[in-house]
């Protein structure tokens, strides 16, 4: 797959394309990340990309011609292909696991990073084929969504993890529920105020009392934090029998 990023500040992604796990998909060529700095395609001898919006306020637009400029290079060095352009907003639809796992498997997109006091409306009517946003707050521009989008979908590629059921039993995987908690060593911390340090069950060597342990905490984690998840995982019909009579027990 491959996304063409459009952006003000390519400096941002090399770091993030080299380090950490997910370069194992870019160092492959599972994810194709090319940056196209909008400055190329600005106007003029300063190349501008942005000016002041119409009837006044605060903050400049960037324009419409410099980023259709730069789509279209985009397309061209395609061969002609039109993927999905998406454009990162706060008004956009909310980014979750469901749609990064869809787009795991897809061709990619342009991913179109704003800035400023946003784009003109011209180019997102024009081309914009879906808006997503990272939650309900406002962030400088849209490059760091690009990159959460662009390390959420290269950490679900084939051999990029270390464990193929890793990303199967994160938060928000097949089930929908949120990760149980994780310990590791020493068994105990030195002057750490822990109520029983590591759970016993985790010591035991007990495989299938340590799956229901980690179950039993996922759900119990999810009920008390998304209960909207636990609700959703109910509708689809992900939960046991084994899981309801947990619940169950918890009033729930």
């Amino acid at each position: 797959m491959r996304f063409d990023v459009i952006t003000l500040f390519p400096e941002l992604f090399a770091p993030h394309l080299a380090l950490g796990v997910t370069r194992r998909a870019f160092a492959s060529g599972q994810v194709d990340v090319r940056l196209w700095p909008l400055r190329d395609f600005g106007e003029g001898a300063y190349k501008r990309v942005d000016d002041r919006p119409f009837g006044g306020g605060p903050g400049m637009v960037l324009l419409a011609e410099p980023l259709e400029r730069a789509l279209f290079a985009t397309y061209a060095d395609r061969g002609g292909a039109l993927p999905p352009v998406i454009h990162f907003t706060p008004a956009g639809r909310r980014l979750g696991q469901a749609l990064v796992r869809e787009m795991a498997v897809g061709p990619g997109a342009v991913l179109l990073c704003g800035r400023y006091e946003g784009i003109d409306q011209r180019f997102l009517d024009r081309h914009v084929t879906l808006e997503l946003s990272l939650g309900d707050f406002v962030l400088s521009g849209g490059e760091l969504p690009a990159l959460s989008l662009i390390d959420a979908v290269a950490r679900l590629q084939p051999g990029v993890l270390g464990d193929e059921q890793s990303h199967q039993q994160d938060s928000f995987g097949a089930d929908g529920l949120l990760d149980c908690p994780h310990f590791s060593r020493p068994e105990s911390l030195p002057g750490a105020p822990v109520a029983g340090g590591v759970p016993a069950v985790l010591l035991s060597g007990h495989h299938a009392e340590i799956t229901r342990w980690r179950r039993q905490r996922s759900l119990e984690l999810t009920a008390g934090r998304r209960p909207d998840l636990l609700a959703d995982a109910r509708a689809a019909g992900k939960l046991s029998a084994d899981d309801e009579r947990f619940l169950a027990s918890l009033g729930l």
